[in-house]
């Protein structure tokens, strides 16, 4: 099924739900049973998964979100960014089911192109930095730096990672990508990039995971 949404196409499966008052960007893709509530804004080519849930939030361009996923109310998934398959967000910190806390929502914001594993765990009120990297399963109980590889209960972060997601062989000073090429200064437990490889040398990396 193809909705004309402001003269803009985009995909929505049968069986999917999209509230009167979504946006939704052209050549976006809403699968299987997912529930797209009104008042959220998707960017273009982005892909929700099977039995995903999309709250009151701004999603950017090119957001990959696998099957079973929910993006609670106080979420922000900035461009190119990748939720695996049964991750979650939180938005309270002390959920109580006889105690209202909606206007306690605390707001997570996952910038461009951070990857965040399956079944991984992001409790609320922390940012994930660019082309940051959570681990499958691992729980992010703090901020996150651009670019840290993280891992583990509560995760921790075990390295640097290359925005193509090849691992950076480097604990401090100057690093370049041994698959693409790009060059990053890594001091002081932060990781900056110092020379991007361009956007055809980061298509050539990447290994087809979307």
């Amino acid at each position: 099924m193809k909705i004309a949404q402001n003269g803009l196409a985009y995909f929505a499966h049968e069986t999917a739900v999209i509230d009167e008052g979504a946006t939704i960007g052209p050549g976006s893709r809403v699968w299987h049973w997912a529930h797209v509530s009104a008042e959220a804004q998707i960017g273009s080519d982005c892909s929700l998964g099977q039995n995903v849930f999309i709250g009151r939030v701004k999603i950017g361009n090119n957001v990959k979100i696998q099957n079973n996923v929910s993006v609670y109310d106080g979420v922000v998934l900035e461009d190119d960014v990748f939720c695996g398959p049964s991750m979650v967000f939180t938005n309270v910190i002390n959920p109580r089911s006889h105690i209202v806390r909606k206007h306690e929502y605390r707001p997570t914001l996952v910038k461009r192109g951070a990857t965040i594993g399956a079944n991984a765990v992001i409790l609320c009120g922390h940012t994930i930095g660019s082309f940051a990297m959570i681990g499958a399963g691992a729980v992010v109980t703090r901020d996150v730096p651009s670019f840290a590889l993280m891992v583990g209960n509560p995760a921790r972060r075990v390295g640097w990672i290359c925005q193509c997601g090849i691992r950076l062989e480097a604990v401090e000073g100057s690093v370049q990508c041994g698959s693409c090429g790009s060059e990053y200064e890594v001091a002081h437990g932060e990781c900056h990039a110092a020379k991007a490889a361009d956007e055809s040398t980061h298509k050539k990396a990447d290994h087809g995971i979307h």
